[in-house]
């Protein structure tokens, strides 16, 4: 095929491709090394194309060279390609990788809450602001979800609490749609925190929440600067946080008071998108 050269693997034990090896489990306990492994063509294409993020390496099944060709031809010629047929490349991930590809990439400095705070909306948004902020999410499918509702629906940026997980991992970026790899966020502190820095930010805060007694969000007008607050599946956001913030309801059918928190958080975003 037409395009970089490519780097043929035959060892699992082959140090080049130390990265990709099993996978699922160092992404489960947890890189240490500061890289991240991307999964498949959509979210490789974002990274190529968009992400703030570093390429330093990928693996393909061979079988995929000629349908990514394409965009294999936008990958900086510094970026070794590793390629290995399907039973080899299972082999060393750890897993069968029906998709067939799978990218390295490092995550360098982490944006401060401070730069989510204060950046400037897109143009052509007028002077409207809008972040989700995450809290106590731990499931990578809703973290991941978040991201793709949050930029289909213009957020600005996303605020993710400590004890969320990485919007970095495999999952949640392929989940995004690639969207964790190019909308602004921040990872770390704590609700409280987030919350506070907020405020003096003069951003308005909706605390999503099911309780009787919250203003339902068809009623609210939509502020300038707006923060979406997400709670746990299930256990919702604590009293603490839903005290400091303004509860806000999504009017439901009678006898039924929750949705799943990233489908909360798109019919949040795209009330906030339709009227502004």
């Amino acid at each position: 095929m037409d395009g970089p050269d490519l780097i043929e693997i035959n060892d699992r034990g082959d140090p080049r491709i130390a990265s990709f090896v099993s996978v699922r489990e160092r992404d489960l306990t947890g890189r240490a090394d500061g890289r991240f492994i991307v999964e498949g063509k959509v979210p490789l294409s974002v990274l190529l194309k968009r992400s703030r993020f570093e390429l330093e390496s990928l693996f393909l099944c061979e079988t995929r060279l000629e349908p990514l060709g394409a965009i294999l031809r936008q990958v900086p010629a510094d970026v070794p390609i590793y390629v290995a047929p399907q039973a080899l490349m299972d082999e060393i991930v750890g897993f069968p990788i029906h998709r067939g590809v799978l990218a390295c990439a490092k995550k360098g400095r982490a944006l401060s809450l401070d730069q989510i705070l204060s950046a400037h909306p897109d143009a052509g948004r007028d002077a409207q602001k809008t972040v989700l902020v995450l809290n106590q999410i731990s499931n990578h499918d809703n973290v991941g979800a978040a991201f793709r509702n949050a930029a289909a629906f213009g957020a600005n940026g996303v605020i993710i609490d400590a004890g969320s997980c990485d919007p970095l991992y495999r999952k949640s970026i392929r989940v995004s749609s690639g969207a964790s790899l190019w909308l602004p966020y921040h990872h770390g502190g704590s609700g409280l925190e987030h919350v506070t820095a907020l405020k003096q930010a003069g951003f308005t805060i909706w605390a999503m929440t099911p309780g009787e007694t919250a203003a339902p969000i068809t009623a609210l007008p939509v502020p300038d600067k707006l923060a979406i607050l997400l709670g746990a599946e299930g256990p919702g956001l604590p009293p603490e946080l839903i005290a400091a913030s303004h509860p806000v309801r999504i009017p439901m059918a009678a006898g039924f008071d929750s949705v799943n928190v990233a489908t909360a958080g798109a019919i949040a975003l795209a009330h906030i998108y339709s009227a502004v």
